[in-house]
């Protein structure tokens, strides 16, 4: 499996995310700069320029036309996939970190740090719902089946399932069974039907979506730092089945593409390394 190295931005990656297609593969970095690059050869596209500070997510539309980002620069924007070109920004008073588009593309949920003493919260700019009083960063906010819930993960290691009507927490992850660090990433499944999350206290755990009821814990020797699921081999392993070594310095993001034969990660050296899976990965006999 011999990666592609895709260089385009002049600072770490912070985050990736493919098209529902899996032809576009969209990077953000500390550099304020998202790009786009075709997910098959890792040519880059084109590049969205606009923030003042480090892009933090990112999430693109159903239909591939819409990308929003979310920056330290207090801002969200919302952008034309095709032409680069700005369309809203939502301003906040603390730098925006997750961003994630409904099913339908016509909500999105924008979460905003704990900065000078504001709360952090789940909003946008005159919002429909504001979800307030988690104390630390929430570093992940995602939809949940049909758009009913929300699901946030951050420092304070709490994995919390929120009503989307109410703004009601519904569930909250049991302390003794959940992360003991900071959770630093969050990604579902194709089907929604569970997720995964990763954390600083070197483990990353499986979750039923709608129970919030534990599936697995996998250990490992370092700080989780990205997780995904891989949307094409649906068995959960019970043991490590490979590495894949070339970064310089840790990994902050990891994406599968669609397709499930290729993925992405992105790391601390500036680099995103698109790997595709040689034939063998898939006759892994579980």
């Amino acid at each position: 499996m011999r990666p592609i190295l895709m260089k385009g931005h002049e600072r770490p990656l912070t985050f990736l995310r493919y098209n529902r297609d899996g032809d576009l593969l969209f990077s953000c970095a500390k550099d304020h700069t998202p790009n786009v690059w075709f997910a098959d050869n890792g040519d880059r596209l084109g590049t969205y320029r606009g923030h003042n500070g480090a892009v933090w997510s990112c999430d693109v539309s159903r239909d591939s036309t819409r990308l929003i980002t979310g920056s330290a620069d207090q801002t969200a924007k919302l952008w034309d996939v095709q032409t680069g070109r700005e369309l809203f920004t939502f301003r906040f008073d603390a730098p925006a970190r997750s961003v994630e588009f409904a099913i339908g593309d016509g909500l999105a949920v924008i979460t905003t740090d704990n900065f000078m003493e504001n709360v952090p919260t789940a909003q946008s700019e005159e919002s429909l719902l504001v979800i307030t009083g988690i104390k630390g960063r929430i570093n992940r906010a995602v939809w949940g089946p049909l758009n009913r819930t929300i699901i946030t993960a951050g420092e304070d290691a709490t994995i919390r399932i929120w009503d989307t009507e109410t703004g009601q927490c519904l569930k909250e992850s049991d302390k003794e069974q959940g992360h003991q660090k900071t959770i630093t990433s969050l990604s579902k499944s194709a089907d929604w039907s569970h997720f995964l999350t990763g954390s600083l206290d070197k483990s990353a755990k499986l979750w039923d979506t709608r129970t919030l009821t534990l599936i697995k814990t996998y250990v490992t020797e370092r700080p989780v730092n990205a997780v995904d699921i891989s949307p094409l081999l649906d068995h959960i392993l019970q043991e490590e089945i490979g590495g894949v070594k070339g970064h310089f310095g840790p990994i902050n993001a990891l994406a599968f593409n669609p397709d499930g034969r290729s993925f992405s990660s992105g790391g601390e050296d500036g680099y995103v390394r698109l790997h595709h899976f040689d034939s063998d990965y898939f006759n892994i006999k579980i």
